[in-house]
């Protein structure tokens, strides 16, 4: 095949977008970055990148900052001080390379956005017959409720820490679903709004838990092994497996894919849409190693006050708040409130984030033409009619809302194939994607561990999904195995269990576009090419 030929697709995708689509945004909504300002430099030169540009560069971050925050979220933040306070410092380096995984998928996650126009629900629901578009949205939505639910609770939390116990829980609950208010609020003044208000959220995080690290003084050497050493032990398993599945977030890989599409990218010039990739792989990274270092700051305060003591195994989000407060006192300023403004932006943040995904993946699937804040009520009602009910039921209850949080993981922890691997169906297709499909070319920092193992882009983000999608699996395996009491609720799980197996091997079913040989032939070709 030519260059001009494979080419071919991407031209014809844009030349044919003469008739209006559902969108992630309205084109007066649309962050003008490339192509109005610039000098049109003719179709001989439709495949130039324009040079780098700090200025463009700031005018394209945002959209990677408002994904981080799923990375920050008070589920991953319960995942990090239970790997801290078990498992002291030994999973740093396992946190730094599920980040690094959640990275690479979120990459491919924009690059759909990018070079199809679309986002993901909607080329779901036009890739898929209708029975199977209808069940990927079902488990989206019951993805979403399940973080949602998570990140209300942790934000509930954080306010009756605040508030020294006056407020309840279920009355945090209230407090915290106003937010849909403030999100739609800001949507009035535009996407860079929205943007900078997610950005002083972030950077209260940030100051809070570096703050709580100042205070606890954990040892820079352990930290340093944690992150460069790998060990893993029989003991450290379970939150082991917790920190890779807290950072792969079924909803989050639909977000990326619309927020990516608040710029406006003339896709008609190939030059352009890789500029946009270029940027925007450039601001998810700086975005990934801010929430990093923030989930570091949380795991080494936990790790240095709680691992080896008979305080490691009952930590939760519940009660971290004051057994922090018990074991670093009070100081400049007492600790317990530093984590709980903390809990609180993280909360807030998140929350708004499933809002703002809730309308995507209901617009999306469904073809939806509400507005944006009727969507927007709709998808919040979704999740805090049942977190309520979950505040009232278990306010007083400790425990039972652990257990809860198991739960919970568990129902995110099974919806996570169902993102990934139409993710990766939908971006190795030459006929979507055109020229950018994944697998053709070698990319950035990937390009010297593709040539030292013979792998393509294509094969390497299979096989990040694939272990994703198994360590996951364990989780459940070892969840419903201390779960699964009597013969009535075993035969249940094996149904249901039954039913999902068949879907997945449907799913995978359809990304099979070639033969086991072709595969082995275009592996072949890929470690002639580079040799």
């Amino acid at each position: 095949m030519t260059r001009i030929q494979q080419e071919e697709p991407l031209l014809a995708a844009s030349e044919e977008e003469e008739e209006p689509r559902e969108t992630a945004y309205d084109s007066s909504e649309k962050i003008v970055v490339v192509g109005i300002d610039d000098p049109d430099d003719g179709q001989e030169n439709w495949g130039r990148v324009p040079p780098f540009s700090w200025r463009k560069l700031w005018l394209f971050t945002g959209p990677g900052f408002l994904m981080s925050i799923a990375f920050l979220d008070p589920g991953n933040l319960e995942g990090d001080l239970q790997a801290g306070a078990i498992a002291g410092y030994s999973l740093l380096w396992l946190l730094m390379w599920a980040t690094a995984m959640g990275l690479l998928i979120q990459l491919l996650s924009a690059r759909l956005g990018v070079a199809t126009g679309r986002h993901l629900a909607e080329l779901c629901r036009e890739e898929y017959p209708g029975w199977a578009g209808l069940v990927l949205w079902v488990m989206a939505e019951l993805a979403l409720i399940g973080s949602d639910i998570q990140e209300v609770i942790g934000s509930a939390i954080a306010i009756r820490i605040l508030s020294h116990g006056v407020v309840p829980l279920w009355a945090g609950v209230v407090i915290t679903a106003l937010d849909c208010f403030i999100f739609l609020f800001l949507e009035n003044y535009g996407v860079r709004s929205l943007e900078a208000f997610f950005a002083v959220l972030i950077g209260v995080m940030a100051i809070a838990f570096a703050w709580m690290f100042g205070e606890a003084k954990p040892s820079g050497k352990e930290l340093l092994l944690g992150v460069l050493i790998p060990k893993l032990s029989s003991r450290t398993i379970q939150q082991a497996v917790g920190v890779v599945g807290c950072l792969i977030m079924p909803h989050n890989v639909f977000l990326h894919s619309a927020l990516v599409q608040s710029r406006q990218v003339d896709r008609s010039k190939k030059g352009r849409v890789q500029e946009a990739l270029n940027y925007y792989s450039i601001e998810s990274t700086l975005a990934l190693i801010v929430s990093f270092i923030i989930n570091i700051f949380v795991t080494t305060v936990f790790a240095k006050g709680f691992y080896g003591s008979e305080l490691a195994n009952s930590i939760g989000l519940v009660n971290a708040g004051q057994y922090l407060q018990e074991t670093y006192g009070g100081g400049l300023f007492p600790i317990l409130y530093i984590w709980g403004i903390g809990l609180l932006a993280a909360g807030q943040s998140s929350t708004i984030t499933g809002t703002y995904a809730g309308q995507f993946i209901m617009g999306g699937f469904l073809n939806l033409k509400l507005k944006k804040w009727i969507r927007a009520l709709i998808t919040r009602s979704c999740a805090i009619i049942p977190t309520i009910i979950v505040a009232l039921i278990f306010d007083t209850s400790e425990d039972s809302l652990d257990v809860l949080n198991e739960w919970l993981n568990v129902l995110q922890s099974v919806q996570i194939p169902f993102a990934l691997i139409p993710l990766l169906c939908l971006v190795s297709k030459e006929q979507i994607m055109g020229s950018f499909r994944i697998g053709v070319v070698l990319k950035f920092v990937l390009i010297k561990f593709c040539i030292a193992s013979n792998m393509d882009l294509q094969t390497i983000s299979w096989l990040v999904a694939a272990l994703v999608i198994v360590i996951n699996g364990y989780l459940l395996m070892e969840f419903f195995s201390s779960e699964v009491n009597g013969p009535i609720f075993g035969a249940v799980v094996g149904a249901i269990t039954a039913a999902y197996v068949a879907f997945l091997v449907y799913l995978i079913g359809r990304t099979i576009t070639f033969s086991p040989w072709q595969w082995v032939t275009q592996q072949k070709t890929i470690a002639h090419s580079v040799s």
